[in-house]
């Protein structure tokens, strides 16, 4: 049994769910979430509580069952919490500012890297070395944080890039280290 799909998901004051065959709309006090889920799995709303259940223990109802449960339960902490990830850029001479709705960042190109975030994910920087991405949607917030540091990642010898909030980045010896301890 999928000891993920059988836990019920408590729906928070202020949020609502409603069903519409396997179409279901989850609403709160920081937006709206609608998603369509896969036809075979059951979602019930039952005095404020959503559950999923499945029709069979075949293979592909067993993983669609957590699936189905996580991200209904992504919507529901959506819509109530949000979600946020946060950013640090490390580097002389790199930072980030906001231009209008698009984030724009030095991170020692010849230019600045402009990128625009999706209409429901919100950018903060609380000084030009720190991004905050927020928003409802997981999956959008988590995606544009990972597009953000891709622009340019740690680098393993110098530690200079973007990473994510207390990431640790392997820092590699470099050829001085390789001449010392190194094969003769």
């Amino acid at each position: 049994m999928s000891r993920v799909g059988l836990q019920p998901i408590p729906l928070p004051k202020g949020v609502e769910a409603s069903i519409d065959g396997s179409q279901v709309t989850v609403t709160g006090p920081l937006g709206k979430l609608s998603r369509s889920f896969h036809p075979e799995m059951k979602i019930e709303l039952e005095n404020g509580t959503l559950r999923v259940s499945r029709p069979s223990d075949d293979r592909v109802h067993r993983s669609l069952h957590g699936l189905t449960r996580a991200l209904l339960n992504n919507m529901v902490v959506g819509v109530s919490r949000g979600f946020e990830k946060a950013l640090e850029i490390h580097g002389v001479g790199y930072r980030a500012q906001k231009s209008g709705d698009k984030l724009v960042i030095q991170v020692g190109f010849t230019h600045p890297v402009e990128m625009t975030p999706p209409p429901e994910v919100k950018v903060e920087l609380a000084n030009p070395t720190n991004i905050k991405i927020r928003g409802i949607n997981k999956e959008d917030v988590g995606e544009f944080a990972a597009q953000v540091r891709a622009v340019r990642r740690a680098d393993p010898y110098k530690g200079k890039g973007i990473r994510y909030l207390g990431e640790r980045v392997r820092h590699k010896a470099g050829k001085a280290g390789k001449a010392v301890g190194g094969k003769k």
